[in-house]
């Protein structure tokens, strides 16, 4: 079985991710952090990358498509996979997908307060962000930028609650309660499958 879980930034899906991968004893493919390297590879920051994917589709298309292989060929072997990327849900169309979503207010508050420690701000690679305000514009930029990609190169807007199985609002829960209900939601659907 794969799981996908797409969502907006800072509504916790890796941490959500990393609890139900080790919940479940699952495979974890991270699309963020591929295209986070990437970035490094390239001495950027995650910000340029994503402005540069806006003329080099194979920033975006090329990791795309290799995820999903990636995810097939760990399925066909018996692992459950857990792939947490935006646009995975439409690449692994027969996944069980869910959504993560967040206010941007509160996504700016979790983001900033993980840029106040060096390593965690280095591994996000978000760029020179100067205060809360200016993250919240940060993430509302980064997702007008991500949907006009999606748009050019998939014809889709990860942002429609409608293509997916659950659907969860972070914004007044931590992580863990989050992790609980999709945990309870993910297990329920093991049943059938």
């Amino acid at each position: 079985m794969i799981i996908t879980i797409s969502g907006t930034p800072g509504s916790g899906k890796s941490t959500i991710a990393k609890i139900i991968v080790k919940e479940l004893n699952a495979e974890y493919i991270y699309v963020g952090g591929i295209r986070r390297e990437l970035a490094k590879k390239r001495n950027m920051t995650l910000e340029e990358l994503n402005v540069y994917a806006l003329t080099h589709p194979e920033t975006d298309v090329d990791i795309d498509e290799q995820v999903a292989k990636n995810a097939r060929e760990k399925d066909k072997k018996g692992a459950l996979v857990i792939v947490e990327g935006r646009t995975q849900y439409h690449f692994l169309p027969e996944s069980l997908k869910i959504f993560i979503k967040v206010s941007p207010h509160e996504a700016a508050k979790r983001i900033w307060k993980d840029l106040q420690n060096k390593e965690t701000k280095e591994q996000r690679n978000e760029g020179n962000v100067k205060s809360l305000a200016d993250m919240e514009k940060h993430i509302l930029l980064r997702q007008e930028n991500d949907l006009l990609r999606y748009q050019k190169y998939y014809k889709i807007n990860p942002e429609d609650e409608s293509q997916y199985d659950f659907v969860l609002d972070t914004s007044k829960i931590n992580a863990e309660e989050a992790a609980r209900k999709v945990l309870e939601f993910i297990k329920s659907k093991l049943r059938v499958y």
